[in-house]
């Protein structure tokens, strides 16, 4: 039986390789891999080998006939995709990867980050012998999103930590967690004992709205609200008021869609999950029943992905409604967009009587224009839109002069991301990126950027494989050309300086006791894990760094 990609698809392509038969598109070197929300098998090419099951990092690629009852949507989702001739490109080629001068070794690479984009370039640069990769963190965990940004209830996401796991585990390899670059050590530094430095920073800074009451209690940042129930130490002790009946949701993208997914959820469904334990708590005690999905346009330009919308609609546990009349068919070229307007046109009004579950309401063609309330917010004030064609020919909300009150005690925003500057690096402030030629830094020698802080927050987990090896490919023609070489200084001097002043900086050894200690917590209460996020319990189990993660200088 034919295999079937569905929603957890990560989109880091292994699978494409894998496939004897071509039967998976887009492939990375089709340029319609970097807009695909996911990756699609054609069901006739297929042999039903199972090469792609085995290459899959999470889990996504499943048995026909093995499918979940809300897995079965994707069928359809997968052959339709096939259904066009014109989007099965040749066979992708093995990607090319710069073989590195014999010469040149040893070479040390520092690695600022530690999320899928900081361990797809330590792993393309691990490939070859005689490269060694410090890889540094600000927090005491790695994995960045992955860890700390993924929603809790999405577990086979996260099941691409197995694969870096092997990546920690390859000779040449090590982790300096608990070290903030920029603040413990400079760029200066870094250069002066490694022959390149790699930003893989991100950009995780949520974009304002910019209306009045936007810094009222009881508005807040998606990223802050994420933060705290997966756990991350800098927001596990925060607070959310969730006394009120109704939230709004302002943007309509995955996140967003986890935001409202979260909220409406019942929290012993919760339970089984590794939820942080205080927003488990306040989830018991919320009175939340109504989650309000705002976007500013249609259906049509809705930034969430199909497998997340039907994802959410395959829920029984929730009730997903749409606000007003049914938008248009779609009539473009796309797909995707055209599965996504048919789902919201078949769903539910919500003037329709409420049932006992609890509701998820996507409201398109609405903007926030204020929210209103004296010390906290009490209600938002929505305006109505309309879409015109924008001078680029593409849909512009305008509003239509119509408004009304909504009656909130939170609002979150998810209206995109943006990166933040990089101590001693070049900033461009309208794109959020470091200027990067191909992942060069401009005006900055051996110094390279990859992930969101070089290309802008797009593209899915596995998107970062790529773009990692086009920055390691430019960094590794660097050093064979002689624009990269060997540092002025050692491993052993820089080990030296990171021992004094971050003497509870963290290595593969000490994260490995961290995750120790967090499967078994989780075990003894029935689920994967119970993070660790308090500051001192994760220094204290992290320990002091093993002298097997030190580097010979």
């Amino acid at each position: 039986m034919p295999h079937v990609i569905t929603q957890s698809c990560c989109s880091d392509a292994s699978c494409v390789f894998a496939c004897p038969v071509n039967a998976i598109h887009p492939n990375p070197h089709d340029p319609a891999f970097a807009t695909a929300e996911m990756l699609y098998i054609d069901p006739v090419a297929c042999v039903d080998c199972g090469a792609c099951v085995d290459a899959c990092p999470v889990g996504a690629i499943v048995p026909a006939g093995k499918l979940r009852p809300e897995q079965l949507p994707f069928v359809d989702v997968n052959a339709r995709y096939s259904g066009y001739p014109e989007r099965r490109p040749a066979q992708a080629p093995v990607p090319r990867l710069v073989r590195l001068d014999p010469e040149r070794l040893p070479l040390r690479v520092a690695v600022v980050g530690s999320g899928p984009a900081a361990l797809y370039a330590a792993d393309e640069l691990l490939k070859q012998r005689g490269v060694e990769v410090t890889v540094l963190e600000r927090l005491p965990t790695p994995y960045g999103l992955v860890r700390s940004g993924v929603a809790p209830d999405h577990p086979d996401t996260k099941k691409i930590t197995s694969l870096f796991w092997q990546i920690e585990n390859r000779p040449g390899f090590r982790y300096l967690l608990g070290v903030d670059v920029g603040r413990d050590v400079t760029h200066d530094e870094l250069l002066s004992c490694h022959s390149a430095v790699v930003y893989a920073t991100g950009a995780a800074h949520d974009r304002r709205l910019g209306i009045a009451g936007e810094d009222l209690t009881g508005s807040d940042t998606a990223t802050r609200f994420v933060a705290w129930y997966n756990g991350h130490p800098d927001h596990a002790d925060h607070s959310y008021d969730l006394t009120s009946e109704r939230a709004v949701v302002v943007g309509n993208g995955n996140v967003a869609l986890d935001v409202a997914r979260i909220l409406a959820t019942d929290p012993d469904r919760l339970a089984a999950t590794d939820i942080s334990d205080v927003a488990l708590q306040a989830l018991r005690a919320s009175q939340v029943r109504e989650v309000v999905v705002l976007a500013r346009r249609s259906p049509a330009e809705a930034a969430f992905t199909l497998p997340e919308l039907l994802g959410l609609l395959s829920r029984p546990d929730l009730e997903v409604v749409r606000h007003g009349p049914p938008p248009a068919p779609y009539t473009g070229p796309d797909d995707a967009v055209a599965q996504k307007v048919e789902a919201v046109r078949a769903l539910p009004p919500a003037e329709q009587p409420r049932g006992a579950r609890r509701r998820i309401v996507l409201r398109f063609l609405t903007s926030p224009v204020a929210l209103l309330g004296a010390d906290r917010v009490t209600a938002a004030v929505l305006a109505q839109n309309e879409l015109t064609a924008g001078a680029d020919g593409r849909p512009v909300a305008v509003p239509t002069g119509a408004t009304e009150e909504l009656p909130t005690g939170l609002v979150l925003r998810s209206i995109g991301y943006r990166g933040v500057p990089v101590p001693d690096l070049p900033f461009d402030d309208v794109r959020g990126v470091v200027p990067n030629d191909d992942g060069r830094v401009l005006g900055r020698d051996r110094t390279y950027v990859v992930g969101w802080i070089k290309r802008g927050p797009t593209g899915f987990i596995g998107t970062n494989k790529s773009c990692a090896r086009d920055t390691v490919n430019r960094l590794l023609d660097d050093v064979n050309a002689g624009r990269v070489g060997h540092p002025a200084r050692t491993a052993t001097e820089f080990d030296r300086l990171v021992r004094e002043r971050c003497p509870h900086a963290t290595d593969v050894d000490g994260w490995r006791r961290i995750d120790a200690v967090e499967r078994s917590r989780g075990q003894a209460s029935g689920r994967p894990r119970v993070k660790v996020t308090e500051a001192t319990e994760l220094a204290a189990l992290g320990g002091q760094r093993s002298a097997r993660a030190r580097v010979p200088g």
